[in-house]
């Protein structure tokens, strides 16, 4: 019996020769990115033909799109880009709209059409998250303020490319292109008319996800995460990613990047946004790569020997050109010398928006295979030195602090606006960390250092129980509950002390590292006690239903709690006896 092996193939020898690729760049202190889009040239049908099947690679790089596009939106901080919007909204849009009329500029003396020129324009308009993020954390610059300042430059450009994506299909006709068998409006309706209707399917799709998708998502994934099952998680959030965007693209008319942007969107505000997160990297990078080879399949080598006035021209205007409008416009906002260096450099690169915007002009027939392998030159090469980028930069940054005059003008004297974003920036991260802190309990380590009881469990089960805590808290005189109350719940003391009575008489007093409410629970009757907070305190609180359930899947946990709840009768009943 014959087998078809070609999608067996097509991931074998994509990944295998990616690996060593990368593995070679990552060796020559080049990113590895440039080793995957080798490895598309070299199995691609213009070299070697050893990856033929294109149509195959191609839907495996849109689940790569997908996944990455998710990931973008799950890192996606609108507190940190607000922090850093007097400077990055501008900068971005400001930069976008100078490099992509250089972009035309250029296209136009080389006699291409409008749609040509827009398309290559906005694709080296746009920088590389991916890479950016990398250089930072390389460098160890990501939480630095010039780099929240240049990765919040970057999602302002992503987000504007979000835009052009749900845009240009509508916008093929006009500039030039083909239709793409009814993936916009019939001609007659009118270019206004085309237009509000992808926006109203835009905005109804943006609205279902940002008003439902919070109310549902957390609480589907915090449900199946309570589970105890890693690859049910996992699913979940792959299910997630994917399902979302293809219900986006089929019942809204929207792209699968968009609608999987979103999903990431929606989850990032969660509390198991890390954990999805380090979930559907493997995949994420796995698809990833195969998404950067099917790019450089489509590459054609032979443009740098055919065109290398046009490839010299990109470079230039993706290494030179962007670099130097970006640090026109920081120095213009009067921010520091470094701070404009930083943005600089960072924007000397393109990347996966890049592929994905010329891969679309590519489809519709706004840019030929010559634009796009001039968009895939580009990108290797400027990805390729952009550490030589940074490298300069700091060279450049150093020379300037050892000249009085010129550190005065570019760095000390414009510190107002840097010290007013930091500040920004640092009560944007401390709002963050309150609202965390408000809904935080434990984390699996505390609870085992905390309670001695729950050591014996493997970090996945603590995991898991804590996801099922609920934080609370007390203030002093606060009757936490009353004798004869329904056993509904039991508390672990993180903070403060509370006082236990019986009839008025103290029995007990206790505090952090300690637990309560357990007896009643387990013996299936009232509360026998009387709880009342002694100053400020802060409980993680479990449900009954949820603390008979953790007791069924532990019953070693079980035995110890019976045993303190034993312990603790006896001493009530000592304590209440009269003498």
């Amino acid at each position: 019996m014959t087998h078809d092996v070609t999608l067996i193939a097509t991931i074998a020898l994509g990944l295998g020769l990616a690996f060593v690729l990368g593995f070679l760049a990552q060796r020559l202190r080049v990113p590895p990115l440039v080793g995957y889009l080798v490895a598309g040239v070299v199995v691609g049908p213009v070299t070697t033909g050893l990856l033929a099947d294109g149509e195959l690679a191609g839907q495996l790089a849109e689940i790569g799109i997908m996944l990455m596009m998710f990931g973008v939106g799950l890192h996606f901080s609108v507190a940190d880009l607000m922090a850093v919007r007097r400077l990055a909204i501008p900068g971005a849009i400001g930069q976008i709209a100078i490099a992509t009329a250089i972009g035309l500029g250029l296209t136009h003396t080389w006699g291409w059409s409008l749609g040509a020129g827009l398309v290559l324009g906005l694709s080296l308009s746009v920088a590389s998250t991916v890479v950016l993020i990398k250089a930072l954390e390389d460098r160890n610059a990501l939480t630095s303020s010039n780099g929240r300042i240049a990765v919040g430059w970057l999602i302002v450009e992503d987000l504007a490319m979000v835009l052009a994506l749900v845009l240009l299909p509508t916008l093929v006709e006009v500039l030039g292109g083909a239709s793409g068998g009814g993936t916009h409006a019939a001609s007659d309706q009118g270019l206004l008319i085309t237009l509000a209707m992808t926006l109203a399917k835009v905005s109804a799709f943006v609205a279902v996800a940002l008003v439902l998708g919070p109310r549902v998502l957390p609480w589907l994934l915090r449900e199946v995460a309570r589970t105890g099952s890693r690859e049910l998680f996992t699913l979940a959030v792959l299910a997630i990613a994917l399902g979302i965007a293809f219900a986006a693209a089929k019942l809204f008319g929207v792209s699968f990047a968009l609608g999987a942007f979103f999903a990431g969107v929606v989850l990032s505000n969660s509390e198991l946004s890390h954990k999805a997160a380090t979930n559907s990297l493997p995949l994420q990078d796995a698809f990833g790569v195969l998404f950067f080879v099917s790019v450089g399949m489509l590459f054609d080598p032979s443009i740098l020997i055919r065109e290398p006035v046009m490839v010299a021209a990109v470079v230039g205007l993706i290494l030179i050109g962007k670099s130097l409008v970006a640090l026109a416009i920081v120095l213009l906002l009067r921010y520091p010398l470094s701070t404009a260096l930083t943005v600089a450099a960072a924007l000397a690169q393109i990347g996966e928006f890049s592929f994905i915007l010329g891969g679309l002009g590519l489809h519709f027939g706004l840019l030929d295979a010559t634009g796009f392998d001039l968009l895939l030159a580009g990108a290797l090469l400027s990805i390729t030195l952009n550490p030589l980028m940074f490298a300069g930069a700091d060279r450049l940054n150093a020379w300037v602090r050892t000249r009085p005059r010129l550190r005065l003008h570019l760095e000390d004297g414009r510190k107002a606006a840097q010290m007013r974003l930091q500040a920004e920036l640092d009560a944007a991260r401390e709002q963050a960390e309150q609202l965390a802190e408000a809904h935080r309990t434990f984390s699996p380590e505390e609870l085992a250092a905390r309670f001695p009881l729950f050591a014996g469990l493997t970090p996945e089960q603590r995991e898991v129980l804590v996801l099922h805590f609920h934080p609370q808290t007390a203030a002093p005189g606060d009757r936490i509950f009353r004798a004869g109350d329904i056993a509904d719940a039991l508390y672990l003391i993180s903070a403060g002390e509370v006082e236990v009575t019986i009839g008025g008489r103290r029995i007990d007093i206790r505090g952090p590292g300690e637990l309560f409410g357990e007896m009643a629970l387990l013996s299936g009757e009232r509360r026998s006690a009387d709880i009342t907070a002694l100053n400020y305190c802060r409980f993680a609180m479990l449900s009954g239903r949820d603390f008979h359930r953790f007791l069924r899947r532990y019953p070693e946990i079980r035995a110890r709690i019976a045993t303190l709840a034993a312990e603790r009768g006896r001493q009530t009943v000592e304590q209440t006896q009269p003498a």
